[in-house]
């Protein structure tokens, strides 16, 4: 088995490791056991100020580097992520507590992205505009904004700043990164990687810290996009940062999507689709599938097999190949969501499984919950309404294709959502209805890179991976060049 090797955690800048200053630094624990892990930076507004002075001067030339030669870095990127995909599982696991089968998988995906991107890098085409004029002249170019800030969130590192800096680097754009400070050790351990792949120096920049150094990220006028994911909550507070300096943004926020089961479902499948939307990972990940819509006429049999799944879940060490659901990422998110258990009892819901924390002595002191379900689910309630980010499931019955659609859109939620039918014609009709960034149909957690994801209402606007995250670190330049002779009117617009 791979040993858990600790990265340098000193924050990247211009290509050079910024001495930790030991009056400023952030604890990270692994909540597998609450043990030490490291110290990071708590960067301060004047560190933040230099990564973007650094990411800026990077550009200068970055931006003239063959879209070629950005494809072969990217691809070297993710050659050393393969290589290197043990290691950094292991870190990411002992880091944020998820399976390490899941952080094993993620971190060969976050590869994938690097190689689809890399196959963008030079296929950045403009076209030409046909205008009324014979003698006019039209193209468009597309061009990298300058700097982004990328912004990550501690459940998913890996994959979470492939889907931001695979794009961003093959677009031309230099970058300053600022992982979670709750999980920053994989990102950390990524600037190796990133010098080992040849990136010319301030290309990539990372820096570790609090609040501070997220307001210095997000009010900087010299930024040409910011890349956030998280919570609601912080996202608001970054888009109202950026409206003041006029720096468009990309929120990928949070999610109470609605996994749909129909009577005519294949219940083998629905039933392991509902255990992954909501159980995997701890039940956090963005597009947790937290509300189980079930239709009457299945409702008992598909909750009842989905509650003896979750009581004969294996929680435990998540680096063993036996466990299948390891801690929450934090105590701090543990506190949260028994606090969110709790208020679901207020508004009438009946606990059918689990609700605490696994009474187990041979546990290590670490940040475990129970898998939870909930039946008698309210639509209006908190507990389907407001994002719970742990293993917390909320079941609600429906009558009909209507009833379902009106409660699945019924949040102020839009990022995924979840069909199970064999009717092909209802899985169309549904998905069109369904207000949701992604809708997945007889299944559920299936991420690609060539996919764009991203949400609506609440859950954020903007995409990433798919074609369509290039759009969000390029800006189209219009030429138009008059190929006449003439001398024109200057007091009337030409048209």
């Amino acid at each position: 088995m791979t040993s858990l090797s600790l990265p340098d955690t000193r924050m990247l800048i211009d290509a050079s490791r910024v001495p930790l200053d030991h009056g400023r630094t952030i604890t990270v624990t692994s909540p597998i056991d609450g043990s030490h892990l490291a110290e990071v930076a708590d960067a301060t507004a004047a560190q933040v100020h230099d990564a973007i002075s650094a990411a800026e001067r990077a550009f200068v030339s970055w931006r003239k580097v063959s879209g070629s030669e950005r494809a072969r870095l990217l691809h070297r990127l993710a050659d050393l992520i393969d290589r290197n995909s043990d290691e950094l599982a292991l870190l990411e696991t002992t880091d944020n507590g998820k399976l390490l089968r899941e952080t094993s998988t993620q971190a060969r995906f976050a590869a994938r992205n690097y190689r689809f991107f890399a196959g963008a890098a030079d296929k950045l085409y403009g076209h030409t505009v046909p205008l009324d004029g014979w003698d006019t002249f039209d193209y468009t170019s597309r061009e990298p904004v300058g700097v982004a800030v990328l912004i990550t969130a501690w459940n998913s590192p890996m994959q979470l700043l492939a889907n931001k800096l695979a794009p961003a680097l093959a677009a031309g754009c230099t970058v300053v990164v600022k992982p979670s400070e709750i999980a920053p050790l994989t990102t950390l351990r990524l600037a190796n990687l990133v010098a080992e792949a040849g990136f010319p120096d301030g290309v990539v920049n990372i820096v570790t810290g609090g609040l501070e150094a997220g307001v210095a990220l997000t009010t900087d006028p010299r930024v040409g996009r910011i890349s956030f994911t998280g919570s609601v909550a912080t996202g608001q507070a970054i888009g109202r940062a950026a409206a003041g300096t006029l720096v468009p943004v990309t929120l990928e926020l949070g999610g109470k999507s609605a996994n749909i089961v129909f009577e005519d479902a294949d219940l083998d499948r629905a039933v392991t689709g509902a255990v992954a939307g909501i159980f995997a990972a701890g039940g956090q990940t963005c597009i947790a599938g937290s509300r189980l819509l079930v239709h009457d006429s299945i409702a008992d049999i598909v909750t009842e097999r989905i509650a003896d799944i979750a009581r004969r879940i294996i929680i435990g060490d998540p680096r063993a190949d036996t466990t299948q659901m390891g801690p929450v990422a934090s105590a701090l998110q543990q506190e949260r969501i028994l606090s969110m258990v709790n208020d679901a009892f207020v508004d009438g819901s009946r606990l059918l499984v689990g609700g605490g924390v696994p009474d187990n002595p041979s546990l290590p002191a670490g940040s475990y919950v129970q898998p939870t379900i909930f039946t008698e689910v309210a639509p209006e309630s908190r507990l389907a309404q407001q994002e719970v980010f742990g293993p917390v499931l909320a079941v609600t019955r429906f009558h009909d294709e209507e009833e379902a659609i009106a409660i699945a859109n019924g949040t102020e939620f839009g990022l995924a959502s979840g069909v199970w039918t064999k009717d092909l014609s209802r899985a169309h009709r549904v998905a069109r209805e369904l207000v949701a960034g992604t809708v997945w149909v007889n299944t559920y957690r299936y991420s690609a890179a060539q996919a764009p994801f991203g949400g609506v209402k609440r859950s954020g606007y903007g995409r990433e991976r798919g074609l369509e995250a290039l759009d969000e670190y390029l800006r189209t330049k219009n030429v138009l060049i008059d190929l006449s002779d003439t001398v024109r009117d200057p007091f009337a617009i030409k048209a």
